[in-house]
């Protein structure tokens, strides 16, 4: 795979595919320019090298239709803000308007293309589409690797027609920080799993019971794990089909001599919500009509005094039903323990980003990924269409 740094731009129009599927309000005002800003490095390495920039995103999913809530032109202001400098929005991505704005392009413009999405060949991975996004171009770079695991126009199909074809520094950052993690980590390497459903993880936890020296798990799904051996859950979360995948899960953890760790104690309530009762309690020993919704002061202990010494750290899913108070102290503890660690720390999954940064440690960590399904899939040892198609 060629990066953005390894070709010549000067002069070229370049066709960078981004991931600026930001969230809107109602009134259709950017509410978060984060994914916006992840790409600037990109853009400014190939405006400083003369390029003619010509950049592609989608936003939603609109499904090959033109939707007006899902247009990008939003983010032309946060854009041209974040750069100080003029951007052009172009009202199509493909067509006439976008052939003679590029044409017409000058070293160092910049222009938006309308969302790649209302156009039913960008999700189809359709060559005709992705011929007519190339014809537009010198040079492809992608930079969305949040969009890396799904084959579409514009990150499969079109580098079958474009000749120089290389990865941004984003998607460079992404690839490089897997390959600490999970080809050549420092070791101990452990991970820590939580999220709401074991079923969500099962490629996750069987790939990386074979990599790993530790696993913690925490969320909704660790109270399958605690049924499936044995324990009384009360109406705690739980996959009634997935028990003897966990039971299989954890045998074969102890099998690997991974150390796999389930929480002692949990915070519980009758009902999730932010003015409910509270207490803790064993997990062993939760009521029947109680919930558990977030991890225990024990496990907090527990769980911390397994990630001392360790080299490498790996987080997917928060611990508990963060978005609420009561229920926000064992994610945000264990994220204080992680930030502290010393440890290379990647943390990936739109859930567990939200939380890192709410507890304001998101600085202390080595790496927060972009991209939630395409951070899983890597995880699970998956392909990623859109890192093999700039492999070819």
């Amino acid at each position: 795979m060629k990066y953005i740094d390894q070709i010549e731009m000067k002069g070229k129009k370049v066709f960078l595919r981004v991931d600026f599927n930001v969230p809107m309000d109602k009134a259709g005002n950017v509410t978060s320019d984060t994914r916006v800003r992840a790409h600037i490095p990109t853009i400014n390495y190939a405006l400083e090298k003369g390029a003619k920039l010509i950049i592609a995103s989608h936003l939603g999913r609109p499904k090959g239709k033109r939707v007006d809530e899902m247009s990008l032109k939003p983010v032309v202001k946060i854009l041209s803000g974040l750069l100080q400098r003029q951007v052009s929005f172009i009202d199509d991505c493909v067509g006439e308007k976008a052939e003679q704005a590029a044409a017409n392009m000058k070293e160092g413009d910049i222009i938006l293309l309308e969302n790649l999405r209302f156009n039913p060949g960008e999700d189809k991975n359709d060559l005709e589409f992705a011929k007519q996004l190339a014809a537009l171009c010198d040079i492809y770079i992608d930079d969305a690797f949040a969009v890396s695991h799904r084959a579409a126009a514009s990150n499969s199909a079109i580098t079958v027609f474009v000749n120089i074809c290389a990865a941004g520094f984003l998607l460079k950052n992404e690839i490089e920080y897997f390959n600490k993690a999970m080809v050549n980590p420092a070791r101990p390497l452990a991970a820590i799993i939580g999220g709401a459903k074991v079923s969500d993880k099962i490629g996750l936890l069987e790939n990386l019971i074979e990599k790993v020296d530790k696993i913690i798990i925490g969320g909704g799904m660790a109270f399958t794990f605690l049924k499936a051996a044995g324990y009384e859950i009360g109406k705690s979360l739980c996959e009634e089909d997935m028990l003897e995948l966990a039971r299989k899960i954890a045998n074969k953890a102890k099998q690997k001599n991974v150390q796999f760790l389930l929480p002692v104690d949990a915070v519980i309530a009758k009902r999730a919500t932010a003015d409910a009762e509270v207490k803790v309690c064993v997990v062993k020993e939760i009521p029947q009509d109680w919930i558990g919704l977030d991890i225990g002061p024990a496990t907090i202990s527990l769980f911390s005094e397994a990630l001392q010494g360790v080299k490498t750290i790996i987080w997917n899913g928060p611990l508990g039903m963060f978005e609420l108070p009561p229920f926000s102290t064992g994610t945000f503890a264990i994220a204080s323990t992680v930030a502290n660690s010393g440890a290379l720390s990647i943390i990936g999954g739109g859930d567990t980003d939200t939380a890192i940064r709410k507890t304001g440690q998101s600085a202390k960590m080595s790496y927060i990924s972009t991209g939630g399904g395409a951070f899983l899939e890597l995880l699970e040892g998956k392909t990623l269409p859109g890192i093999a198609a700039l492999e070819k």
